[in-house]
């Protein structure tokens, strides 16, 4: 794409049709601004992506993701961070509102995704210098005055009283809920019933990810 170019495609397939080559052509930075890890509606689009950029070597260049709290929603989206992140991706969460799904190329193509129809979300790709720059210069602002991952998580740790604690405690020790209500001194309802809030609190979706969430949030388990 050596012209100036702005043309749209309606839905993920015609996007990695018409569009699919760019994503191999990364030279040195490759950036997306989302509000949510939801860019690709269809799985297979998100898979082609990946195969794209993972068809040439990967060194020399950078990836960013800008992304709203909305996509730490749940364990699954945590997860799926930190494995970006141990590839090498720099991850970081805005405080501020994001536009819809953009994607940066090297500052030289700029992929715009627009709102989801019945038909398919249409996406509008450009290389003029102009609306590239100028999109560009805006996410990055929000960038540089973003927190990095583990800083936003670390600032988002709950507060969990001493009862609760315990509760951790009992959760990671692998005690029955009998012999752990019995060391709070509450009845078995009462004790699941607290275990629940503590999930809760802990945005947790099982007994498991709240052990994984607390030790992500650096959570005492014993009373200090």
């Amino acid at each position: 794409m050596r012209n100036e170019q702005v043309f749209s495609v309606q839905g993920d397939d015609e996007l990695i049709a018409r569009a699919g080559h760019l994503f191999e052509s990364v030279l040195t930075d490759f950036l997306c601004a989302a509000r949510d890890l939801r860019t690709w509606s269809q799985p297979e689009a998100r898979a082609a992506v990946q195969r794209r950029m993972c068809a040439k070597d990967t060194a020399g260049f950078t990836t960013r993701k800008l992304l709203s709290p909305l996509a730490l929603a749940d364990e699954e989206n945590r997860a799926h961070l930190r494995l970006v992140r141990s590839r090498g991706a720099l991850v970081r969460i805005s405080g501020s509102p994001l536009p819809h799904e953009t994607i940066l190329i090297d500052r030289r193509v700029m992929i715009l995704a627009g709102l989801e129809t019945p038909a398919g979300r249409e996406y509008t790709v450009t290389t003029s210098p102009t609306l590239v720059d100028g999109v560009h210069s805006l996410i990055r602002a929000i960038w540089d005055s973003s927190m990095d991952l583990d800083a936003y998580l670390r600032s988002d740790v709950p507060h969990l009283d001493a009862d609760g604690r315990i509760i951790l405690d009992a959760l990671g020790s692998g005690l029955t809920d009998a012999s752990a209500a019995r060391r709070l001194g509450v009845s078995l309802r009462t004790y699941r019933r607290r275990v629940a809030e503590l999930m809760a609190v802990l945005e947790a979706g099982s007994r498991f990810q709240a052990g994984l969430r607390a030790g992500e949030l650096g959570l005492p388990r014993t009373p200090q």
